[in-house]
């Protein structure tokens, strides 16, 4: 594959990242389907599998998988053994052999798939797939977030020392951004990230220009520096969003954002689907299945509604990739089924029919009905 044998300092020997891309043969040019209907050189494509559709990622040039692994691990204790009830999803992962074996497991079936794509938002998640990864990497591109040390945080430390009077010197918060993704790559064994998209407060507009400033030096410098190869952010906020791809296009290259089967876009140069068309920018959609509230079962093996939940999850990936501009769903996966059972949506027909949209509909307002509270702000992403 084409990523075999290129390290970080490859990246920085290559003068741009543009360049390297171009060197990889990631062409902005053609997309694979499914079956690549139209016999397309397939060369490029990272773990390359004709049952797979691949999408262009925007101006980066990855062709990504239709479907991706997104990195987060909920309700894993369904499916793993002797995990400790009553945890967070993140905390189950401490101390337990059964859990890296599930991940490994999780990830082998995602490459058997033609899966190419994994997304890793905290630091735990870092951990475990980069782990997960050991010896294979050439077969994955890695999108990081080290959160806990990113803009979520550090933007509320700086306004914090701000009303105290004690304002953080210029440059703090560049500083501190270097520093995480330089600690982040040391604890995972990592030399560098395709992507780094900087998790910023979900509402990003809470984020002063000033902050965005440095936000923005701390990506152009990780860049030149070859620790990422692309970078972005993660951001629930539309108008931000767009904002921010209109001002800073090369350094917002991939957005990650919230996409339900709910999700419509807005076909007017006022949307934030049309900006992000124009500008050339990957996006890649979290909460495909609405954090999980579209099914009627716990996702055990052996629940009542397997078979259901396994034909919604099916309807709303077919019914996200309607939308041409996204470059992926990211699902959290946690069995060698779940991974089986999206890379089939991806070779079923992608419009629905009359039946199965009404079927998807009431799923999607049952989905509605039964959001969380803290998980309320999905419903701001029904139009974008």
């Amino acid at each position: 594959m084409a990523d075999v044998n290129v390290t970080r300092r490859d990246f920085i020997r290559g003068g741009t990242v543009a360049a390297v891309g171009a060197a990889l043969g990631l062409t902005p040019t053609y997309t694979v389907q499914a079956g690549n209907p139209d016999k397309a050189d397939t060369k490029p494509i990272l773990n390359y599998n004709p049952q797979m559709e691949y999408r262009r990622c925007g101006k980066t040039g990855m062709m990504i998988s239709a479907i991706c692994m997104g990195g987060h691990w909920k309700r894993i204790d369904k499916v793993v053994g002797r995990m400790e009830k009553g945890k967070g999803w993140i905390a189950l992962s401490e101390g337990s052999s059964e859990f890296q074996k599930n991940r490994n497991e999780v990830v082998s079936r995602c490459i058997d798939r033609g899966i190419n794509y994994i997304d890793a938002c905290v630091s735990a998640e870092v951990l475990a797939y980069s782990k997960a990864l050991k010896g294979r990497r050439d077969k994955m591109y890695l999108g990081y977030s080290w959160y806990e040390a990113e803009m979520r945080n550090l933007g509320s430390e700086w306004a914090s020392a701000a009303k105290t009077g004690k304002p953080k010197p210029a440059g703090w918060i560049t500083q501190k951004l270097k520093d995480s993704i330089d600690y982040g790559l040391k604890q995972a064994g990592l030399e560098y990230v395709d992507l780094w998209r900087v998790t910023c407060h979900e509402g990003s507009s809470a984020h002063s220009d000033h902050e965005i400033e440095e936000l923005v030096a701390a990506l152009e410098w990780a860049k030149k520096s070859g620790k990422a190869r692309f970078t972005g952010i993660s951001s629930h906020d539309r108008p931000h969003i767009k904002r921010l791809i209109e001002k800073f296009p090369q350094q917002f290259e991939v957005i990650c954002t919230p996409y339900t089967a709910k999700t419509k876009v807005v076909t007017d140069e006022s949307g934030l689907w049309a900006a992000m068309k124009k500008l050339d920018v990957g996006w890649f959609g979290i909460k495909p299945f609405a954090s999980n509230s579209l099914f009627k079962g716990d996702s055990a093996p052996d629940s009542p509604h397997a078979e259901e939940d396994n034909r919604l999850a099916r309807l709303a990936l077919r019914a996200i990739l309607c939308n041409p501009a996204i470059t992926a769903p990211i699902p959290g996966l946690i069995s060698q089924q779940q991974v089986d059972n999206a890379a089939q949506a991806v070779m079923e027909r992608r419009e629905l029919d009359h039946a199965e949209r009404a079927e998807l509909d009431g799923a999607m307002e049952r989905a509605w009905a039964a959001l969380p509270s803290h998980y309320q702000w999905l419903k701001d992403w029904e139009y974008v």
